[in-house]
């Protein structure tokens, strides 16, 4: 079995991170999110990789993954050069795919249940030409819905206005080789993209099999910052049972909860209450970093209160007057409170920016 993750996708929903970094390789916990979706991966035994790219966004994961080799798999890059859909996705990796099963995984999507019984139920059962995670959701308008009837699923609809159930299609897929006769007998949809739904409503009307698997542990759709914000409490919660320091604590700092603190940061005449994570070569002086927080490497904050957010690599926050909560910090970005007059607030900031002012 191979598998195939898609990460294409333009994530204009993270405007402005998106325009310099792919939302695949936004940090969560300190790890970009396809990390978290590799190791799921691998851990049901799947080596051989096919990562569905865009032509600008290529570069910068063969950068970070290279060929997979220091990850124990074989990666390829497959580009989709125009969002075309998700069945689209599936089609261009067809020469990649070969005659194998496979495992179709969305990049953004976070799953932390064990997805070993979904492999496994598809390995034993030959009969079935499809098996779709799934799980109950409190707006089901939002997703693609499955209508299961003795585990099989008789229906699927793509963000009904009526939903004629609660289960929501979260992102993980396996298929056999019939799904591309399912996408080669589909047109694109009202929004110009080849849908997996329709493709497998194909082989639900053509009389195949196809599974619903149900769970019911948490599991996220990263694609907005809440989101992020949200997943990055859950990975601190459920990943770092211990303290781990391998940098410096001054004795003038208070270290409470779980906390990781990586190689050369120093922690000066500070409080850091955890779960918080903080990466390689940081200074924290004469700050409060609060609980949920995630600081990436090279980060220098002095003089602030930061509390359940994504700080990532190579920030300077200095001096603010006001605690930062739930936010959400690109690489690069500097907040600085000065005392130069005249007196006044002075941004540059990129498209599609957002900043909150409290008074």
């Amino acid at each position: 079995m191979k598998a195939i993750i898609l990460c294409a996708g333009k994530g204009t929903r993270l405007r402005p991170l998106t325009f310099t970094i792919a939302k695949h390789l936004i940090p969560i916990a300190n790890k970009p999110v396809i990390f978290y979706s590799l190791e799921k991966i691998k851990n049901v035994g799947i080596e051989e990789i096919g990562i569905i790219v865009n032509p600008e966004n290529i570069n910068d994961f063969k950068e970070l993954l290279g060929n997979g080799s220091k990850f124990g798999l074989k990666i390829e890059y497959i580009i989709q050069e125009e969002p075309k859909g998700l069945a689209h996705a599936a089609w261009i990796a067809k020469d990649f795919i070969g005659e194998e099963d496979f495992l179709m995984y969305l990049g953004d999507n976070l799953i932390l249940d064990d997805i070993t019984p979904f492999i496994e139920e598809f390995k034993t059962h030959e009969e079935l030409q499809a098996s779709i995670l799934l799980s109950p959701v409190k707006d089901p308008t939002r997703f693609g819905i499955a209508v299961v009837k003795n585990g099989e699923i008789i229906q699927v609809v793509e963000k009904p206005k009526d939903p004629p159930s609660n289960l929501a299609i979260i992102g993980l897929y396996l298929f056999r080789k019939s799904i591309f006769e399912g996408i080669k007998n589909i047109k694109p949809s009202w929004r110009g993209e080849l849908e997996i739904t329709d493709a497998i409503d194909y082989l639900i009307r053509n009389k195949h099999k196809v599974k619903g698997h149900i769970i019911y542990g948490w599991w996220k759709d990263t694609g907005k910052p809440e989101d992020l914000i949200e997943a990055n409490r859950k990975i601190l919660d459920d990943n770092y049972p211990k303290t781990t320091v391998k940098g410096i604590i001054d004795p003038t700092s208070d270290i409470q909860g779980r906390i990781s603190i990586g190689e050369n940061s120093e922690i000066i005449n500070s409080t850091i209450r955890g779960p918080v994570v903080i990466g390689d070569n940081c200074v924290i002086k004469d700050s409060f970093i609060g609980p949920y927080s995630s600081i990436g490497d090279n980060v220098i904050i002095e003089n602030c209160e930061i509390e359940n957010s994504i700080i990532m690599d190579n920030v300077k926050l200095l001096n603010l007057p006001y605690p930062i909560d739930s936010s959400l910090i690109g690489k690069h970005v500097q907040i600085i409170e000065s005392e130069k007059k005249p007196k006044a607030m002075r941004f540059v900031i990129g498209d599609m920016g957002k900043v909150e002012i409290v008074r």
